[in-house]
């Protein structure tokens, strides 16, 4: 038995029956979470005639966000750990919960799940606008950054479940043809999932396991 590992893992075990539906799982979690997500911003803007900022528009967003969370976690928790976020992803990548190839599908069905929920969201509003995540008007690039590696590190540690999610950030992206920025909401959660997996694996967890396969 030995402490856990960061492994590459073997294609055999990454095309597995019990990993395919995995991804799968991933891909209808991460698809149902945006959907919600982004919808309820989308109808938010709809409803919202003037320039401020409607408090009581704001949670209810949010409120839509944490239903949606607890749904795809429901949906998914059970077949592939309810990650449907590719900072979650990197973070269990690092501390040896899951092996990299398995990682990189993962990454696949969520960002292919996000950029679904985000074209489906366009056609059924008739052509809205999909929102994308953009920094708050005198934040800078690199605040920006500190800011989602933070929170980011925050969902990870507590594995719980700004952005803190680059396939949230992913789909509309896609969907809406505008990137700009659009790196600050994959530096910072995978830093901040990164730092948070390594630390809580190789700090707080003492139980050991036989390593994770690194064959191909």
């Amino acid at each position: 038995m030995t402490k856990q590992e960061f492994a590459f893992g073997r294609f055999d075990d990454s095309f597995s029956a019990s990993s395919i539906k995995a991804y799968v799982a991933e891909f209808i979690s991460t698809l149902l979470f945006v959907f919600a997500g982004v919808g309820s911003a989308i109808a938010y803007g709809k409803l919202t005639t003037d320039a401020a900022l409607d408090p009581a528009g704001l949670v209810a967003v949010a409120v839509a966000h944490g239903l949606a969370l607890f749904v795809a976690v429901s949906i998914a928790a059970n077949i592939s750990g309810g990650h449907f976020n590719p900072a979650v992803t990197f973070g269990l990548v690092v501390g040896g919960q899951i092996t990299v190839l398995s990682g990189i599908f993962y990454w696949i069905a969520q960002l292919i799940g996000s950029t679904v929920a985000s074209f489906l969201l366009s056609y059924v509003t008739g052509g809205l606008a999909v929102p994308i995540h953009a920094v708050g008007a005198g934040v800078g690039a690199i605040q920006g950054v500190v800011f989602e590696i933070i929170i980011t590190f925050g969902l990870v540690y507590t594995f719980s479940g700004g952005s803190m999610n680059p396939a949230r950030s992913f789909g509309p992206a896609v969907a809406s043809g505008d990137f700009s920025g659009h790196w600050i909401y994959w530096v910072g959660p995978l830093i901040g999932g990164g730092l948070a997996g390594a630390i809580y694996s190789n700090v707080f967890i003492s139980s050991e396991h036989a390593p994770l396969s690194s064959e191909f």
